[in-house]
């Protein structure tokens, strides 16, 4: 479709850049505004409202998304979520330490990167270091293992044809018991009207990449929201831009952390924190080791994989969810069980305690 267009100088990627752009500013005023996070969605004092907020995000993106594959907006058969041989160990071990690594840095990868817009320059530096070990992961010195953890496979052909046949069917239902979750949380609706605009934004993406931008002769990648591959793709872009140009993944870090920093202005939420000392910063910057190795492993982080991957129905994103949310119970358990570990922000109780640092 891109094509009809006619541009004379934009391209497919450059366009893509600028769209994600967009996307990732409303989705970072949206999480912002809304606290929108998985980790409370599981661990948080108020982790029913919280999963209202992921339930309706979930709910309408998978609706949005189901819908263009309905109309043939959007085809994922050759998707890497829906390729029948899936990964397990992989998608399992990487899920499970992406969770942990999100409870030792108090946020997910996509939390962090809102909180870098707000002036949270812990979050920020985790998020470099999360970037980092995702690099490495991706095309650096801890690749071999990420491709020897992936070359065990089970074949999930069967369950995926069936889940192609009957897509729409499924994708009714989840989100139909994913509706009645958000409307039960006692969440308040000026908050589930911006849970629903982030699920949108994710629909948004699908359609925007598989058919907007859509070229035969300048392909670009069939992507939507996701935080690890984008923050691995954004630490490359700044270390080689004269030779790498701007595209989808590199859009979505500077929207998010543009629109976060705009709501957060204009709401009067701009605030200025760092670690408050090494052994933070050292629980920190393991567990953005973790969330990094983690993320590209199990082939997404919780809102790649969860949010996005969940809308498209993959079995191999809903095993790494599962995996992310086994990993944060099990760390959480063991902080629990040494408290010393929490870091100095959680041991000191007149520290405000926020959703996320």
């Amino acid at each position: 479709m891109f094509a009809d267009f006619e541009f004379e100088t934009l391209t497919a990627p450059v366009a893509s850049f600028y769209a994600a752009l967009i996307l990732g500013a409303i989705f970072g005023v949206l999480a912002e505004q809304t606290k929108f996070c998985f980790r409370r969605n599981i661990l948080g004092p108020d982790r029913r409202q919280a999963g209202g907020v992921w339930a309706m995000a979930l709910a309408v993106a998978i609706i949005g998304t189901q819908t263009a594959v309905w109309f043939g907006i959007a085809d994922f058969s050759q998707h890497r979520f829906h390729n029948p041989q899936m990964p397990v160990i992989a998608i399992v071990l990487g899920g499970m330490l992406f969770g942990a690594g999100m409870v030792l840095t108090r946020g997910c990868a996509s939390r962090l990167t809102v909180l870098s817009g707000t002036g949270n320059m812990r979050a920020l530096a985790t998020l470099v270091m999360f970037a980092i070990f995702a690099n490495a992961t991706l095309k650096g010195p801890l690749a071999q293992t990420r491709l020897d953890l992936a070359a065990v496979t089970i074949n999930i052909s069967r369950p995926q044809e069936v889940i192609v046949a009957y897509g729409a069917w499924i994708g009714g239902a989840l989100a139909l018991g994913l509706f009645v979750l958000a409307l039960r949380s006692g969440t308040a609706g000026g908050i589930s009207i911006r849970a629903a605009g982030i699920g949108a934004v994710v629909a948004a993406g699908w359609v925007i990449t598989g058919y907007v931008l859509y070229d035969d002769f300048d392909v670009i990648p069939l992507e939507s929201m996701a935080f690890t591959l984008t923050a691995a793709d954004s630490l490359f872009w700044i270390t080689a831009s004269s030779v790498v140009g701007p595209k989808f993944t590199l859009g979505v870090v500077a929207g998010v952390i543009a629109g976060a920093g705009l709501a957060a202005g204009l709401a009067g939420r701009l605030q200025w924190i760092g670690f408050h000392g090494p052994r933070q910063m050292g629980r920190y910057a393991l567990g953005a080791a973790m969330m990094g190795f983690g993320g590209v492993t199990a082939g997404g982080c919780t809102v790649g994989a969860g949010l996005a991957g969940g809308s498209t129905l993959s079995l191999a994103a809903a095993l790494a969810l599962i995996a992310i949310v086994i990993g944060a119970k099990v760390m959480n358990y063991g902080l629990d069980a040494i408290p010393s570990f929490r870091g100095y922000d959680e041991l000191n109780t007149t520290l405000p305690q926020q959703p996320a640092e």
